[in-house]
């Protein structure tokens, strides 16, 4: 008697970006990138990617498995094997290229060491963006498109009012910030 064994993969799989709040900077809350992989991996992601040391994600997941799940799920691991809390805020590839689309300040001219943007982990309620749409901090300039706050910072970002502290307390959200370059590379990098 011959017995064939067929192994299946999941066919669909969704490419998706996970982006941590505040990992090994200033030598606190230290992550290294091959541990995040494992960490992944015994979640049951695939194709995990890690991009630089600030805690960028590339990996794939179910199609059905909501972000906000997604992000929970690996908070809270991150929790449990090392004992702090991170946020997590999980993008699909077409929200960061839908991103990367609308930003008002990417234009053909623009100096993209200049831009930056705070990705929300929900949409803030519209009387908390009004609210915030009166603040002038120029000439730091931001505009809020759904979960996506987009900041063009005249100096360094480092010195700009506008942090992720500054949109959370205003809009009541999570938030975490990326430059442009790695917007752009993670957008790249999803593609691949």
């Amino acid at each position: 008697m011959h017995v064939t064994i067929i192994m299946f993969k999941f066919a669909n799989m969704e490419t998706k970006i996970a982006i941590l709040r505040g990992i090994n900077v200033g030598g606190k809350r230290k992550i290294l990138m091959a541990d995040l992989k494992t960490l992944m991996q015994n979640l049951g992601y695939e194709n995990i990617q890690t991009y630089i040391q600030s805690g960028n994600l590339i990996f794939e997941a179910g199609e059905r498995q909501q972000n906000d799940q997604l992000a929970e799920n690996i908070e809270s691991a991150i929790l449990k094997q090392f004992d702090f809390q991170v946020p997590v805020i999980v993008l699909s590839k077409n929200e960061i290229e839908s991103a990367i689309a609308n930003n008002p300040f990417y234009t053909a001219d623009a100096d993209i060491n200049k831009l930056h943007l705070t990705f929300l982990n929900k949409i803030p309620e519209q009387d908390k963006q009004e609210q915030l749409e009166t603040v002038n901090y120029k000439p730091d300039q931001f505009k809020i498109m759904g979960k996506n706050v987009f900041i063009y910072c005249e100096g360094s970002y480092h010195k700009s009012k506008l942090t992720n502290a500054f949109f959370e307390k205003k809009l009541k959200v999570k938030a975490t910030t990326r430059n442009w370059k790695t917007v752009l590379k993670l957008w790249e990098l999803s593609r691949e």
